[in-house]
């Protein structure tokens, strides 16, 4: 079985375009801001093959790839801050937001590291949360 880390190489080689190049970019970033960031690959359907996942007592974001754009979905995107402005994606739902990153795009990455590193926070008081009987 094929490990996560070798999926996502995979991925990022085989677009060899400026969306390989972003996938790779914000996957650093990622790990900048969290070194305990698992990656993890999801959702293989024979119709897709698949997408990468960044996780930390939870999903943090994933990382999809388009022909026009790299989105950066965070699972829990509409609990979190944004005061850069970095989500200008799925806007209208009540869980998730997302960055859709276009060729050319420059990344702040200042700001997507804050953005990584409030959505584990989150993620982690979650965890430690009591659940409520049903």
């Amino acid at each position: 079985m094929e490990s996560a880390l070798t999926h996502i190489d995979a991925k990022i080689h085989e677009l060899g375009d400026w969306r390989g190049q972003t996938l790779a970019k914000v996957r650093e970033i990622i790990h900048a801001a969290d070194p305990e960031i698992v990656e993890e690959w999801k959702w293989a359907k024979p119709k897709s093959p698949g997408t990468p996942v960044f996780s930390h007592a939870g999903i943090v974001c994933t990382g999809e790839t388009y022909k026009n754009a790299v989105k950066l979905t965070f699972a829990k995107g509409a609990s979190l801050d944004d005061p850069a402005g970095l989500f200008n994606s799925s806007l209208d739902g009540n869980v998730r937001r997302a960055i859709d990153i276009h060729e050319g795009d420059k990344i702040n990455e200042a700001a997507l590291k804050a953005l990584i590193r409030a959505a584990v926070a989150l993620n982690l008081a979650s965890k430690s949360k009591p659940r409520r009987a049903r």
